[in-house]
């Protein structure tokens, strides 16, 4: 498996710590920066107002079996539970599209700290808009 950053995200979260538990939360702007080689692939996404963005938590220990989810007393499985620690440490957010322009897009619910890898990029089903 070979997974490539197609760019990466600019957020005012400068640690773990002061990332929101969910993008969902967020009502910060944050800016995902598409690398230039792979600004093409960004055509047409202004149609969309909702975007799915799949990152990878690279501040994440990957060692992590078990955790307390948010709010419960009772330790959980991780893949019970949506803690950034985990094997495979990819994030996701449905984020609301404010503006694309040139290779940068501009979006509100994003938790991710800054300079988090960008994975991909693709459009939200109506179902997925829960902003």
């Amino acid at each position: 498996m070979n997974l490539v950053p197609i760019g990466t995200i600019r957020s005012p979260y400068l640690s773990r710590e002061a990332a929101p538990k969910s993008g969902y939360e967020s009502g910060d702007e944050c800016i995902i920066e598409v690398f230039g080689d792979f600004a093409a692939a960004l055509d047409g996404v202004e149609q969309f107002d909702r975007l799915v963005v799949l990152y990878w938590l690279h501040q994440a220990r990957r060692q992590t079996l078990r955790v307390y989810p948010r709010g419960q007393s009772e330790l959980k499985g991780v893949f019970a539970s949506r803690s950034p620690d985990r094997p495979n440490p990819i994030g996701f957010s449905v984020v609301r599209l404010i503006e694309k322009k040139g290779n940068e897009l501009r979006v509100v619910g994003l938790d991710a700290v800054d300079g988090t890898p960008v994975l991909d990029i693709k459009p939200a089903l109506p179902a997925e808009n829960r902003l």
